[in-house]
């Protein structure tokens, strides 16, 4: 348990350090190359906002506009290599087929996409990828990533907010907070299947 509180207050230490701008940088990697997990950027940063160490609104903004950075990032390059390219690397994971049926999908149902893949762990980080194979409009893509990405900071840097740095507390309504975006994230897929079946009619 000692651990968990020395972990809290290193983090918040690290954020407080860093400022806005290490912020920005560690979301931008967490949506780009590096996996890093916004839990461990975004609520320390909003603790930070309660004691008036830092605006929250600006952490929020700070964090999505980040998220977006990143994720442009990871869209550019692949949007760069094309489809053929990363088709020929991914012959050697055998991924190819799937790969394919991935960005034929994108290219019918990206917006939904991107929206839904913001608000999941671990398909986050990964959502750029089939967008820049796919050259998803780049203006839908901002767009939805960028309101994906707010509420997921959003919501992370207002449990930081008040909650503070009780890891047991943190741990608990990051774990809600985790599940009420898968089920936000269900209820936007069947909405949208039903959409399209009466819209495809």
């Amino acid at each position: 348990m000692s651990y968990l509180i020395d972990l809290a207050d290193f983090l918040v230490k690290a954020i407080g350090a860093s400022g806005y701008l290490g912020i920005f940088f560690l979301m931008f990697l967490e949506s780009s190359i590096v996996p890093l997990p916004g839990e461990f950027v975004i609520p320390p940063a909003g603790y930070l906002a309660a004691v008036g160490k830092m605006n929250l609104w600006v952490v929020i903004i700070d964090a999505t506009l980040g998220s977006l950075a990143g994720a442009l990032f990871n869209y550019y390059v692949s949007k760069t290599l094309g489809l053929k390219i990363v088709l020929k690397f991914s012959k050697i994971f055998r991924l190819e087929k799937a790969l394919k049926k991935t960005v034929v999908f994108f290219e019918k149902h990206g917006a939904i996409s991107v929206f839904v893949g913001r608000l999941l762990p671990t398909i986050r980080h990964l959502i750029s990828i089939p967008a820049g194979l796919s050259k998803m409009r780049v203006f839908a893509f901002s767009l939805f990533t960028t309101l994906g990405a707010f509420i997921y900071t959003a919501g992370l840097a207002l449990i930081g907010y008040f909650v503070g740095k009780n890891p047991d507390l943190l741990k608990y309504y990051m774990h809600r907070f985790s599940a009420g975006l898968i089920a936000f994230a269900v209820i936007l897929i069947i909405g949208y299947i039903f959409y399209r079946r009466k819209y495809d009619k």
